[in-house]
């Protein structure tokens, strides 16, 4: 029975990331819309919100390719968060000039929600499913307001969330991080390693 597996996002890192581990995959990216529900009443804390996040854009190919045994799909999604305020991809670069002019001199969290689906023979497709999270701080040494127009200046703030890339030029601005550096990257992934060794096979 042949194989696959399949990237649920367009991210350049995340496939990055996936190669460089010696993943094989393909890439098909999920187009539903971002949405997040309350689950039972309790409000959603960052860490379910990815969690929430990740597990939709998986379901949204998995159920596109349902039937097909052997299918392993991997969702993903990254937020970050500063004072309990979630900042996504900036709308513009004022928004991102907004952003960082937050982030710098502080401390803030960075949040990725993955889920894996797998489908095996003889099971439902359902049943073998990991989802969970891994944060991150990050610090960022005081900016002046031209190193932020220089970095914004560059478009590498453009499409990330929080309006920088940890692996950009921005990192010169990284005093530091606790946790792993490839969750603040997008995808967490020698635990997202380890996690897939338990699954069944």
């Amino acid at each position: 029975m042949k194989k696959r597996l399949i990237l649920a996002s367009a991210s350049p890192r995340r496939r990055e990331l996936l190669t460089l581990a010696g993943f094989e995959f393909e890439v098909i990216p999920a187009v539903g819309k971002e949405v997040v529900h309350e689950e039972n009443g309790i409000p959603l804390t960052p860490d379910r919100i990815v969690r929430q996040l990740a597990l939709h854009k998986a379901e949204e190919i998995f159920d596109r390719e349902k039937g097909a045994m052997g299918l392993t799909v991997i969702g993903a999604d990254t937020i970050v968060v500063l004072d309990g305020e979630i900042l996504g991809k900036p709308k513009d670069r004022a928004d991102a000039k907004r952003m960082i002019r937050m982030l710098q001199g502080r401390d803030h969290k960075v949040y990725t929600g993955v889920a894996v689906l797998r489908s095996r023979e003889g099971q439902d497709p359902e049943e073998d499913r990991l989802v969970f999270h891994e944060m991150t701080v990050v610090r960022v040494f005081p900016m002046s307001d031209e190193e932020i127009e220089r970095y914004v200046a560059t478009g590498e703030a453009d499409d990330k969330a929080g309006a920088y890339g940890i692996q950009t030029s921005f990192g010169i601005y990284v005093s530091g991080i606790e946790g792993d550096y490839n969750n603040v990257v997008g995808l967490p992934i020698a635990r997202l390693y380890q996690e897939m060794k338990k699954m069944p096979v």
